[in-house]
């Protein structure tokens, strides 16, 4: 059952690789610039055929993909050319790949979501003895939380993560007899009660339950995807400031040992199958933002320095040389392979060990 859940979320990779890569495809087309190749994998051909002025291709190694297009990194006469275009049709282009990952982690998830009968939701489930935070202008049992200094609350661990973030004092917003009931600057400190080894708040955490309605169906697809995003940016927070190091990342081959893993550990192949897909969307979303932050090499790096040529040429009104941002996004891209080797080779190392 192992190598059919590896072999699963090898496939899983490839379809994640697949659509971002026929994102920029479509967008491409569409815009009218030559697509030169679109191939699915990397390193030796298995698979190819032209048709019109493109070959699509299928390559030997199921981990990666790319669209050519004409003029890429460099000057060119074609007014088919991807830098003969004009900028807001580069752009569109360039961010098309992170949009259809996006638009993939949503789709995956409201699959997960459709048979679903309701959803959890964080609420305070009552209070230990002598709990100063209780009150008809204070918290109330029953009361869910919505948000906490301005973060959404989407799961029950979320309460104290946010509330162990420091500080006393919390904004927060509880919803009651289905209102908003908005607490600013509300008091807030951990205490001592009877029979607790440790300070507490003072309150129970409990999950209420709420129809699944097709309403509540989208917008939970849609809270579980920001949820995602959040978790990306709080963990790329924890990576530069050093509360984690690059040899806590993972790679394709960290990520399909993940799902692999996740799929093996579940009691049947029902929920094997939902935490594979669930940690799936995940991962579309996760390369969604990857993708689009300002490094050279990656398309939120390529988005950058467009926004940097754009300016610079409408101030100089001059044509800069698309091989100079060709080199940067190069040595971007050794840099990058780089780490991704050094990412890859910890996974495995990390596997033998088990």
């Amino acid at each position: 059952m192992t190598i059919l859940y590896i072999l699963l979320a090898v496939l899983i990779f490839g379809v994640l690789i697949a659509v971002h890569e026929f994102g920029h495809f479509t967008a491409a087309k569409a815009c009218g610039v030559r697509v030169e190749e679109f191939a699915i994998g990397m390193g030796p051909v298995l698979w190819k055929k032209r048709k019109g002025e493109t070959q699509y291709s299928l390559r030997a190694v199921p981990l990666g993909g790319f669209c050519a297009m004409t003029g890429e990194d460099e000057a060119s006469d074609d007014p088919r050319a991807f830098t003969s275009q004009s900028a807001w049709k580069r752009m569109l282009i360039l961010v098309a790949g992170a949009f259809m990952n996006f638009l993939l982690g949503l789709v995956i998830i409201f699959c997960l979501f459709v048979s679903a009968k309701g959803f959890y939701v964080p609420v305070l489930s009552g209070f230990m003895e002598g709990c100063p935070y209780e009150g008809a202008d204070a918290l109330q049992a029953g009361d869910q939380f919505y948000s906490i200094d301005g973060h959404r609350i989407y799961h029950t661990d979320d309460v104290l993560t946010f509330l162990s973030r420091g500080g006393d004092d919390y904004d927060l917003v509880m919803i009651r007899d289905g209102k908003k009931v908005v607490l600013k600057d509300f008091h807030m400190v951990t205490l001592s009660y009877e029979g607790q080894e440790n300070k507490m708040f003072g309150f129970y955490l409990g999950s209420g339950v709420e129809k699944a309605t097709l309403g509540k169906k989208l917008s939970h697809t849609w809270d579980t995807a920001m949820d995602f995003s959040r978790m990306v940016w709080m963990s790329l927070g924890q990576l530069v400031s050093g509360q984690v190091s690059v040899k806590d990342l993972s790679g394709p081959v960290g990520i399909v040992d993940m799902m692999a893993e996740t799929g093996e550990q579940a009691e049947t192949t029902g929920d094997a199958l939902y935490s594979i897909f669930y940690l799936a969307a995940f991962v579309a979303v996760n390369l969604a933002i990857m993708n689009l932050l300002p490094i050279p090499a990656l398309d939120g790096g390529r988005v950058f320095l467009l926004l940097v040529t754009w300016v610079i040429e409408h101030i100089t009104h001059k044509k800069l040389d698309p091989r100079y941002e060709g080199y940067i996004h190069a040595a971007g891209m050794v840099l990058l392979l780089g780490l991704m080797a050094f990412v890859m080779l910890n996974d495995i190392v990390r596997i033998v060990r088990g």
